[in-house]
């Protein structure tokens, strides 16, 4: 019987195939989920078109399927949602909560790198969207990383909530989807351990119950350099997904599994052995060369 009070999630944008690193995020989730015997949701987060190559939202999809993966309820698309996210960002215009900023990423470097609210009060009416911060949360408790503290002018900084070129800002999407989704854990790589107090103090703003937060070590190949679609990760490959599946349960400090034909079998012995004090506590973790 599921567990109807926890809602996890996994959120991948559709610039390219599903790489290793990702695979680690997705089973990670799944199996918190599944322990916790919860919803598991996906999440397609197709929100900035420049950066999404054809067809790879759907082959996420079958990779998913491929590896045991199956969600609960409906695929989300945050290219649907944008009624949505307009709807909030024309109330907080309203409300003097939100103004239009046309300052450039240089000049907020030559003032010291943090934005200090240059256009707050100049009543423009076009440039990128900034959400007035007057939450300012500067820190929180991560599941698995333990407290986590920010730089207070980073937390305290208005940020963009839309962009100049009038693409919806990662930081509102992700909030607003996830309450309108009622996930009650995020787990998701640690290269988001800054984003979250951001997030946090939008949760606290449009009034909603904020998640407990669970951050999995990054699968790198050199410090400070993860695995991403856009140094051209190797897809993984869901032709043949037993190695790569045992390989991400290794990762993630997890018990092997019988490499059986079925990968359903594997997934449920994976769910059955999975152990939270077992994945290590670290941000990252450099993988073979």
């Amino acid at each position: 019987m599921k567990n109807i009070h926890y809602r996890g999630r996994f959120a991948p944008s559709p610039s390219g195939a599903l790489h290793f690193g990702s695979l680690v995020a997705a089973l990670g989730s799944f199996l918190r989920a599944r322990h916790c015997q919860g919803l598991w949701l996906v999440r397609i987060e197709d929100i900035d078109p420049p950066r999404e190559v054809h067809g790879a939202a759907d082959d996420i999809l079958r990779t998913l399927e491929a590896f045991g993966l199956h969600w609960d309820q409906q695929v989300i698309y945050q290219s649907q949602r944008h009624h949505d996210y307009q709807d909030q960002i024309a109330d907080w215009l309203a409300h003097q909560q939100a103004y239009y900023c046309q300052c450039s990423r240089q000049q907020i470097r030559s003032r010291g790198g943090i934005y200090n609210g240059h256009c707050r009060q100049q009543q423009l009416d076009s440039g990128a969207i900034r959400w007035v911060n007057n939450q300012g949360c500067d820190h929180f408790i991560d599941q698995l990383q333990g407290p986590i503290h920010t730089d207070a002018a980073f937390a305290k900084e208005d940020f963009i909530i839309r962009r100049s070129d009038g693409f919806y800002a990662y930081q509102l999407a992700v909030v607003m989807d996830d309450i309108a989704a009622g996930i009650t854990e995020v787990v998701r790589g640690a290269d988001l351990l800054e984003a979250t107090v951001r997030q946090i103090s939008l949760f606290n703003a449009l009034n909603a119950a904020v998640p407990d937060w669970l951050h999995l070590p990054l699968a790198c190949q050199g410090p400070g350099s993860k695995l991403s679609k856009q140094n051209h990760a190797t897809p993984v490959d869901k032709s043949h997904p037993q190695p790569a599946l045992n390989a991400a349960l290794a990762f993630l400090g997890q018990p092997q599994v019988e490499p059986c034909g079925e990968v359903a079998l594997m997934i449920h012995q994976a769910i059955a052995q999975f152990d939270l004090e077992s994945i290590p506590k670290q941000k990252e973790i450099l993988l073979p060369q």
